[in-house]
């Protein structure tokens, strides 16, 4: 029996360089096509706290309503010998997740932290009502440097940086 011959695809390879687009090949009954993929590329935030991480991600999945994924010490890791037998339970690598995208973070060992600076973590919500709650939660013993109100951009906005020194911007956009 003869094999079949090949078969064309619906939508051909893309030619020349594309380094940062991934493709993903979806099936059908008709056959298959390469599409590029939309999530190509991603930003985390990664924070980096004096010995407070552990406290802070606890903090910011209660005041966020978000979940920790991981929150791992240096104890029992290959990296426990590399920091003072008093930040063995310091947090090596912490993921915590707010709805599909990431915070990530770690306590940096002594003598490496440095304030955080020069950026916020911005949390676009859907509803006033929503960021005027987490702008309250993350309030909590913490800096307002904007207070959360209407803009001509946004529905509720407002600037706070947290009791832990992470800086947030809380937005709440305008419906188009």
């Amino acid at each position: 029996m003869p094999s079949p011959a090949p078969r064309k695809l619906a939508t051909p390879m893309p030619q020349g360089p594309a380094p940062s687009q991934r493709y993903a090949v979806v099936f059908s009954f008709s056959g298959f096509k390469i599409v590029p993929k939309e999530d190509a590329m991603n930003v985390t935030p990664y924070l980096f706290f004096p010995g407070n991480c552990e406290a802070a991600f606890k903090f910011y999945e209660k005041a966020l309503g978000a979940k920790i994924e991981m929150m791992m010490p240096h104890a029992g890791s290959p990296a426990e010998g590399h920091v003072p037998p008093d930040w063995a339970n310091k947090v090596m690598h912490a993921r915590l997740k707010l709805g599909d995208r990431f915070l990530m973070a770690s306590d940096a060992p002594p003598g490496r932290h440095r304030q955080m600076q020069g950026f916020s973590v911005t949390l676009d919500v859907d509803t006033p009502a929503e960021a005027e709650r987490v702008f309250k939660a993350l309030s909590e013993n913490g800096t307002v440097t904007m207070p959360i109100e209407k803009t001509f951009w946004a529905e509720r906005f407002g600037m706070v940086t947290d009791q832990f020194g992470t800086p947030w911007m809380i937005n709440c956009e305008k419906a188009a």
